[in-house]
């Protein structure tokens, strides 16, 4: 229940200029930051379409990766924002400093396992793959696993800021991290000819840079979370426990979910390289679509975090509505325009006309449940997320991930099922993205998480 004081509150935590302070740039660095994948994926089609699966392939693995450094990252955001609600600044830059180093040892261990069974982990995942397309692969993992640490370093300290309201940082060094992976794609791929190999480079040196940058950045005697010596270990298991609190049970989400993508992703390689290729590029042109909702669900997390730190659950249900009606208002503007520009983007890729045209026909059925209930899946639960509700979270998420998401796939697009190949896999996702929605929205309405603070 809240205090009198609390529910008598005028005072907004977050003026509408402070909102779209921090959401603006966050749409233009997550613009920004698929834009790297995307590039690789772009630049190294001249390599031949082997090249183009081998990249996307491991790209999936990479996101399974970066999902998890996203996750303690968001756990420590959440933990950050609520000290920060409570005007606790000590406590929020003692969090802040054990966010660091909990990433940076998991993306430690994660490198030496990528790089140590990286030949096992494809043949698991895509035994049945052609030769081509897995030698590529390879030298992709190889090279983009090296950035595994500098990705995580980033990942918490772009985190940080968001949790000060401060999102031109990131969106700046993900400016950076662009110019620098394409100019050194560029070199490498079409000067040297070093395919899928040159843009794993490409993508390890930007990451490289966007880590040094940020780092240098949270030293800034002017940032309330200003962390200096950080090469000074001194751990607070208190607060390490908290953030992993948070960051546990959606690491665990965000890991099992992208594990199951990986399943579905093989199943996918059983149609064939077309299929394969056509996923690809129909995944990164629908992620554009998907921006929106991604920024000002990392915005929810600093928002609502203020707020349940501040013991004002009336703000933080006011800001959800806010922030949701946002997102359905810019999501909804791009789904009507790709429903309509599917075919012309997909011819822009360097693909066969069979794989355009898978990649097109998906695009289609993407744009009109984006529109519909994509926000409500994926934009909303971050408001759960942010008041410390993660268990509820992640068991949704990872029932409906295997439950209707991978059975759906299965039974759509295998031959013995429906036969739908590729479009099946996605009427599989679109199936669980309902079912997510649904719960969602009736979790929020009933208003349990209203108690779940971490601090």
């Amino acid at each position: 229940m809240e205090s009198p004081a609390i529910q008598a509150r005028q005072t907004p935590l977050f003026t509408r200029r402070a909102l779209v302070r921090l959401i603006v740039p966050l749409v233009i660095e997550q613009f920004l930051l698929m834009s790297v994948g995307m590039m690789d994926t772009v630049m190294v089609t001249t390599a031949g379409q082997a090249a183009v699966s081998g990249v996307s392939l491991v790209d999936n693995i990479n996101q399974l990766i970066i999902q998890i450094f996203s996750a303690l990252s968001t756990g420590g955001a959440v933990v950050v924002s609520q000290y920060l609600g409570r005007r606790e600044e000590d406590n929020a830059r003692t969090a802040a400093r054990q966010l660091l180093y909990t990433v940076f040892a998991m993306a430690m261990l994660l490198m030496a396992l990528a790089l140590g069974f990286r030949q096992h982990v494809l043949s698991l995942l895509f035994g049945n793959i052609e030769a081509d397309v897995m030698d590529s692969a390879l030298v992709y993992f190889l090279t983009t696993a090296l950035a595994y640490p500098f990705i995580s370093l980033y990942n918490a300290g772009a985190a940080l800021f968001r949790s000060m309201g401060n999102s031109k940082v990131s969106m700046f060094n993900s400016l950076i991290v662009n110019l620098v992976n394409v100019v050194v794609n560029a070199v490498l791929i079409y000067g040297f000819h070093m395919g899928a190999m040159g843009a794993g480079i490409g993508t390890l040196v930007s990451r490289i840079v966007a880590a040094v940058f940020i780092l240098v950045l949270l030293r800034h005697p002017d940032n309330v979370l200003r962390i200096d010596g950080v090469f000074h270990a001194h751990l607070r298991f208190d607060m390490i426990r908290r953030i992993l609190t948070i960051g546990i049970p959606n690491g665990l989400e965000n890991g099992l979910f992208q594990a199951g993508k990986l399943l579905v992703l093989s199943l996918i390689t059983t149609f064939g390289t077309n299929a394969v290729a056509a996923n690809a590029i129909a995944n990164s042109i629908a992620g554009v679509v998907n921006v929106p909702g991604t920024a000002i669900g990392l915005a929810m997390i600093t928002v609502v975090g203020q707020c349940m730190g501040a013991r004002d659950t009336k703000q933080a249900v006011t800001y959800t509505r806010k922030l949701l009606l946002t997102v359905y208002v810019s999501m909804g503007s791009l789904s009507v325009l790709l429903f309509f520009l599917a075919q012309p983007l997909c011819t822009l890729f360097a693909l066969t006309p069979e794989a355009t045209a898978m990649a097109a026909e998906v695009l289609r059925w993407c744009a009109v449940f984006d529109l519909l209930i994509w926000p409500l899946a994926f934009t909303l639960p971050n408001a759960l997320r942010a008041s410390g509700d993660v268990m509820f979270t992640m068991a949704v998420s990872l029932g409906s991930m295997f439950l209707f998401r991978i059975g759906s796939s299965y039974v759509l697009a295998c031959d013995w099922g429906l036969g739908l190949g590729l479009l099946g896999v996605w009427i599989g996702m679109i199936i669980d993205w309902g079912v997510r929605s649904v719960i969602f929205t009736i979790r929020f309405a009933q208003g349990k998480w209203k108690n779940r603070s971490v601090i």
